[in-house]
């Protein structure tokens, strides 16, 4: 039986910076030794809400969650999920180095390679390469998030369930419906109509 080869945490960054950025072989080396690999577990968190983010990581794997707490009904409302091969942060918070409003907990026991705030700044002064990594970084959060906002807008909860399954095929193997549910701004007895009538009840 053929087996597939493996990569490392290391060359599945490398080949999704080519892949996402187009970086060179020198903006690679220029940043090998900036990525620190980083195992957060099951219910721990990326950042924490009221915290300045001062990280990018790469999910080599795992799945993460982006939420915030109502400060009155002390309810979780989700407001994205990460995959692996991705990249995760708090973009505005990184940027402004002003404190995050959300938290991101890993939903799985997960490994990053992370770099920071600081080392990006001097990555972006080496090459430009990395500073259209930033740019394509920053490009990216803004379309997810005006997405987001236009899916609440413009679309059913039926709908919008949908495009999740069409982003993650597998979702509901690994993200607990009571998450899915917050995620698409309804209630759990609301998903469970959607997905009967789907006939993936």
């Amino acid at each position: 039986m053929l087996s597939l080869p493996t990569f490392s945490p290391r060359q599945l960054l490398q080949q999704q910076l080519q892949a996402f950025a187009h970086l060179s072989e020198d903006d690679l080396r220029l940043a090998e030794d900036h990525w620190t690999l980083r195992t957060i577990q099951r219910n721990e968190f990326f950042n924490f809400r009221n915290a300045v983010c001062q990280y990018v990581g790469f999910i080599v794997h795992g799945l993460f969650r982006v939420y915030y707490v109502d400060p009155v009904t002390e309810q979780e409302h989700n407001v994205a999920f990460v995959p692996e091969g991705t990249f995760l942060t708090s973009l505005k918070s990184l940027l402004t180095q002003e404190a995050c409003p959300y938290y991101i907990a890993a939903l799985e026991e997960a490994e990053l390679l992370v770099i920071s705030v600081g080392q990006l700044h001097t990555l972006y002064a080496q090459s430009h390469g990395w500073e259209r990594f930033g740019r394509l970084l920053a490009e990216q959060y803004l379309i997810l998030q005006q997405a987001k906002a236009e899916s609440m807008l413009f679309q059913t909860a039926e709908q919008r369930y949908l495009a999740l399954l069409e982003q993650f095929p597998n979702v509901t193997n690994r993200i607990s419906l009571g998450h899915i549910a917050s995620y698409l701004g309804i209630k759990g007895p609301s998903l469970s109509r959607i997905r009967a009538q789907l006939g993936r009840a």
